[in-house]
């Protein structure tokens, strides 16, 4: 049989968890870095923005809902590409988008135009390419290691949150929030195509299901009755997990700057603080990673939403300048790991087969609850002209994802000790009565 162009592209099943892997690895982390330049840049020139347009506080927080909408609705879409053609051809169309996108909101003239660009080109035809597809492509290139993989993958969101705001700080402040988008432009676009041309490789044809190499693994684990519940129940509680997460999370990182502003900190200390933030995530998800590796993917989501509450808790009676600093790195180094987990617990309690779709849809739910999260947040602050209000919120909204991760795990505890009282009675030699 003669080898055709896509069996010379296609790597084999020994690839898994291979030097190749691990360099690829390393690849996609730089392109998600870049690509969250998409998430990260509205916060920032949040204050300049409004100040241009002469808008309200909601108003100038459209821009990163809809760029949270279209990450998320994009993710799944790219996703599917990827399944397809390859994750080649969606980077390149995230380059192509973030290039436009940049260069067009660069020029609005309105925050109508402004929003619109951000929804579109940053948000769906964007930076949504350099995340959920590149998390569920990391799986398949995976199996004893699968966990702190995709930590050190989904480390690139937060390694830009931590890069992207200070840079973005000094070009508004010394040429101007246009100038900025301008040369985010040229940069996203160049960088993010000529390394997507590094990723033509597809994953080998057996990784989607062949599993680790240890079949005893927890990563494997999965049945028709997720959390002995119907896929489609889990997939709903899920995705209602996933959103509610986000939304608390959001609070904090689309109005740091501007929370800093009106405490008359300024708008460098709160880019300061953002990027300590995005700083400390970093270092938060690689543990989380080596956490999830030995717990589950679960019960690091459990973990990661209970301290991520705890950190919300601190911004109510605490707001002096070093105070702030101490609770963004708190606020970072406790919810890093709720995001990635997603990804792991589809490949724990799902077949490998839909790994991409499933992914691609919980990180849809984040997204979602990141738009709504921020916009919200905005309209609160408007109502009542404090934020106070806006972090109690994300705490009840942190609350809900918690008694769904809770709810999850007792589930799977109760499904894993009828098993295993089923296996028991079942042995040669056992009594019954």
């Amino acid at each position: 049989m003669k080898p055709n162009a896509e069996s010379f592209n296609r790597a084999a099943p020994t690839d898994v968890d291979s030097t190749y892997a691990w360099a690829r690895l390393m690849v996609a982390l730089l392109i998600m870095t870049l690509g969250a330049s998409g998430m990260y840049v509205v916060p920032v020139v949040l204050p300049a923005v409004q100040a241009d347009f002469g808008v309200s506080r909601a108003a100038a927080s459209l821009p990163y809902t809809l760029v949270m909408i279209g990450f998320g609705l994009g993710g799944l879409l790219m996703g599917r590409l990827a399944d397809r053609f390859g994750i080649t051809f969606p980077l390149l169309i995230g380059a192509l988008g973030l290039g436009l996108g940049f260069g067009s909101a660069a020029m609005a003239q309105d925050i109508t135009q402004f929003s619109l660009v951000h929804g579109l080109l940053i948000g769906l035809l964007g930076c949504s390419t350099t995340f959920a597809p590149l998390l569920a492509d990391t799986t398949l290139w995976f199996a004893r290691r699968r966990g702190i993989a995709v930590a050190i993958c989904a480390s690139g969101n937060y390694l830009g949150g931590a890069l992207w705001p200070p840079i973005v700080q000094h070009f508004v402040e010394t040429q101007g929030w246009r100038t900025a988008y301008l040369g985010m432009a040229l940069v996203s676009a160049t960088s993010i195509a000529l390394l997507a041309l590094l990723m033509r490789r597809r994953p080998p044809t057996a990784a989607a299901s062949a599993g680790p190499l240890d079949a005893t693994s927890p990563l494997e684990k999965h049945s028709d009755q997720p959390f002995g519940l119907s896929p489609a129940r889990s997939l709903v509680l899920l995705t209602i997990a996933s959103v509610s997460c986000c939304v608390a999370m959001s609070m904090p990182q689309v109005h740091i700057v501007a929370y800093c502003t009106d405490l008359g900190y300024g708008a460098a200390r709160g880019a300061e603080m953002l990027s300590l933030m995005m700083a400390a995530g970093v270092a938060s998800r690689l543990i989380s990673g080596a956490i999830c590796d030995r717990i589950g993917g679960l019960r690091t989501l459990l973990l990661g939403s209970g301290l991520q509450g705890l950190a919300l808790l601190f911004f109510l009676p605490f707001d002096g300048m070093v105070s702030l600093y101490l609770i963004a790195a708190m606020f970072g180094l406790f919810q890093g790991g709720i995001v990635p987990s997603y990804a792991i617990i589809v490949r724990e309690n799902f077949p490998a087969r839909h790994t991409g779709s499933f992914v691609g849809l919980l990180i849809m739910g984040t997204m979602l609850g990141m738009a709504l999260g921020g916009w919200m947040s905005g309209k609160i602050f408007d109502l009542t002209g404090s934020y106070q209000a806006a972090f109690v919120n994300g705490l009840i909204w942190n609350l809900l994802n918690l008694s769904i991760a809770y709810y999850l795990l007792r589930r799977t505890m109760k499904s894993e000790g009828l098993a295993l009282t089923s296996r028991q009675r079942d042995k040669p030699g056992a009594l019954t009565i």
